[in-house]
């Protein structure tokens, strides 16, 4: 039985820890191991944290939007920015890449967000913003999944 969740905040940096346990509240309805709900919310500070920090570069004034739908014990995520795109996504897509040197970014973020995630798709135009959609497989409902 499919479940949605949609909510958005001001691209502030303290919403980011709203962001990760508010999803990981509503996920913890499919009782995912302590490992899925840690890399769940690890990978939802990844794509806000980029959003807030890239896409609008640390601009309040622009929104984050999250869906989250859970569905036979997937987890489906969309977390998505309007600020200003991704100018390479093959580039950005790399260990170690980041624009924002001087705030000592690791660059690891889709790095991270791939290797705990089972999918992911990432859209982006310039001056439009940036979708990242991710899809993990719970362990206890695989056999469910789509």
């Amino acid at each position: 039985m499919k479940n949605v969740m949609k909510m958005e905040f001001s691209a502030r940096s303290e919403n980011e820890s709203f962001a990760r346990v508010t999803v990981a509240a509503f996920i913890a309805q499919l009782d995912p191991t302590v490992d899925e709900l840690t890399e769940i919310k690890t990978v939802v500070s990844e794509a806000v944290t980029n959003a807030i920090i890239h896409g609008y570069d640390n601009n309040a004034d622009g929104m984050v939007y999250i869906e989250c739908i859970l569905d036979e014990g997937c987890v489906e995520l969309a977390i998505r920015d309007e600020g200003i795109g991704i100018d390479d996504l093959d580039e950005a897509r790399q260990p170690l890449f980041t624009t924002k040197p001087e705030l000592e970014r690791s660059g690891m973020g889709f790095t991270i967000m791939e290797n705990f995630m089972d999918k992911i798709e990432i859209e982006t135009e310039k001056s439009f913003g940036t979708t990242i959609r991710l899809k993990k497989y719970l362990t206890n409902h695989k056999a469910l999944c789509n």
